[in-house]
């Protein structure tokens, strides 16, 4: 990886690495690992004293969001790209 790193290339990098795995674990398997992850993170924010584990949740969270987005076919740059950097701001968002 490049010392500048960005929203596509960690996805293919997740991609290359675990899709295949991923892929046979399916959707609903995943998810959980996902939101387990979540509940990892919201304990490390919760404590808020260990900035080393936090931002290991934190990287945690961004991957298995990855994993999710590689195996349901959703390019995470697009999807942000439209919802957040357009004109106007997301409808409903504060």
């Amino acid at each position: 990886m490049s010392s500048t790193l960005t929203l596509s290339a960690f996805q293919k990098h997740i991609a290359d690495r675990y899709e295949q795995t991923d892929r046979a674990r399916g959707t609903p398997k995943t998810f959980l690992w996902f939101i387990e992850e979540v509940g990892e993170l919201s304990h490390a924010l919760a404590r808020g004293d260990d900035r080393a584990n936090l931002e290991e949740e934190f990287a945690d969270v961004l991957a298995w969001l990855c994993t999710l987005a590689n195996i349901n076919g959703v390019d995470l740059t697009a999807a942000v790209t439209r919802k957040y950097l357009g004109e106007t701001p997301p409808e409903g968002h504060k």
